[in-house]
């Protein structure tokens, strides 16, 4: 019988790639495609420009680490995130400590099918139990592309599409990003 030693935060700093530590167990992720990649960064470029305007919070790029302390969770790595947390200025080479209160998915490749909205799902329950507020789920390929999950209202997402002006209120405050911009 063999016993499986439980990883720790410890070891995903340690791991090469985008990596989240779920059920005590270092889970890889697959790098994305040109297009999910540029959706994210236009957003991330978006929060840091909203975070030199008007402050009050922290722009994240993807692959950063966010340590949380969940049952089955101690970490998430969104596509984009705003982080309004205290920040460690002592050892700022460090995850960020806490959820950030609004985490962007961009869908990639594989991300489609009734394993991917499942696995989907949860990761925003997870989301939300570890404090963020807003969850956008992004879909370059679908006519909605853009459903922004709320924690008071986890199961109605607010739809932005095409032409539309999106939000992650009461997230950041004040941020809104062209739809359209993701297709830059």
């Amino acid at each position: 019988m063999s016993t499986k030693v439980k990883a720790t935060i410890e070891d995903l700093y340690e791991e090469k790639g985008k990596a989240e530590l779920i059920d005590g167990e270092i889970q890889k992720f697959m790098p994305t495609g040109r297009r999910p990649s540029r959706a994210s960064f236009n957003i991330a470029l978006s929060l840091m420009e909203h975070e030199r305007t008007h402050g009050g919070g922290v722009a994240v790029a993807d692959n950063a680490g966010f340590i949380v302390d969940l049952p089955k969770r101690e970490s998430f790595s969104p596509d984009a995130a705003w982080f309004a947390g205290a920040m460690d200025t002592n050892d700022d080479m460090d995850f960020f400590d806490g959820a950030p209160v609004f985490a962007v998915e961009v869908r990639s490749k594989n991300d489609y099918g009734a394993k991917a909205e499942r696995e989907m799902a949860e990761k925003r329950r997870d989301y939300f139990a570890a404090g963020t507020l807003v969850v956008w789920d992004v879909d370059l390929l679908g006519e909605e592309i853009i459903k922004a999950y709320k924690a008071d209202t986890p199961e109605r997402p607010v739809i932005f599409k095409r032409g539309e002006t999106a939000n992650a209120e009461p997230a950041v405050p004040g941020w809104q990003m062209p739809v359209d911009d993701l297709f830059r």
